[in-house]
Formats: structure tokens, C-alpha cells, sequence
């Protein structure tokens, strides 16, 4: 199994910018399609974007298109999420998730990750 860890949440005003890490360990992640998910108080969890294994294939929520990138370095075990000009609206708890490369089906989904994070609050202040 893979075990996640996320961290470099925090708080940030409007505007500002925060970089997301999650570190892998117990198995490489390049044979894990990666996504990052986040969860607000009272809302369900979705899918922020996902990243295939190889990185060719990346796909992001509308909500955040133009402002998160997603990247992964296998060599670190790492995958990163920067958010930038960020809104109240993103304040929420984020999760790195995994899910094998032979398990075909919708990241869009969050039911389709079958390992996550423990998550990391990002509080974004207007």
C-alpha cells in the first residue's frame, strides 16, 4: 500500500498563493495516477484535479482553472498542487489520493481514490 502525507496548508489572504506537497511512501508513486480533492465545511468532498502517472494527462475542476497547477516528481515520490490568486471560497480541507494506474475509471470522482492523505486545512481570509 501507499501511505500519503500532506502538508504546507495554511492561512492566506485573497489573492495570495500557497504550494501543497504530498509525500509518498511504501510503494512509487509512478505506478499511481494521483489526485488532489478538497472538502469544505458542509459540503462534500470533490475532486480539485488529477494527475496521471506519467504526467502527460492533467485535468482540473472548473472552479480553479487558470489558478492551480498539479505536478509530481516520481523521483521524489511527490506531488505538488500550487494555488494561486486564491479565493474564500477554496478555504477547505485538501487531500492527496491515489489510486493504482490498472484500476481504469473517473478521477473526476472521488470514490475512485483508494488511498488518501490525512489532509491539510487551507484557510483563505477576505
Amino acid at each position: 500500500q501507499v501511505q500519503l502525507v500532506e502538508s504546507g496548508g495554511g492561512l492566506v489572504q485573497t489573492g495570495g498563493s500557497l504550494r501543497l506537497s504530498c509525500e509518498a511512501s511504501g510503494r512509487a508513486i509512478s505506478d499511481y495516477h494521483l489526485g488532489w480533492l478538497r472538502q469544505a465545511p458542509g459540503q462534500e468532498r470533490e475532486v480539485v484535479g488529477y494527475i496521471s502517472r506519467n504526467g502527460i494527462i492533467i485535468r482540473y475542476v472548473d472552479s480553479v482553472k487558470g489558478r492551480f497547477a498539479i505536478t509530481r516528481d516520481n523521483a521524489k515520490n511527490t506531488v505538488y498542487l500550487q494555488m494561486n490568486s486564491l479565493k474564500p471560497e477554496d478555504t477547505a480541507v485538501y487531500y492527496c489520493a491515489a489510486d493504482h494506474w490498472s484500476h481504469p475509471g473517473d478521477y473526476s470522482a472521488p470514490s475512485k481514490y483508494d488511498y488518501w492523505g490525512q489532509g491539510t486545512q487551507v484557510t483563505v481570509s477576505s
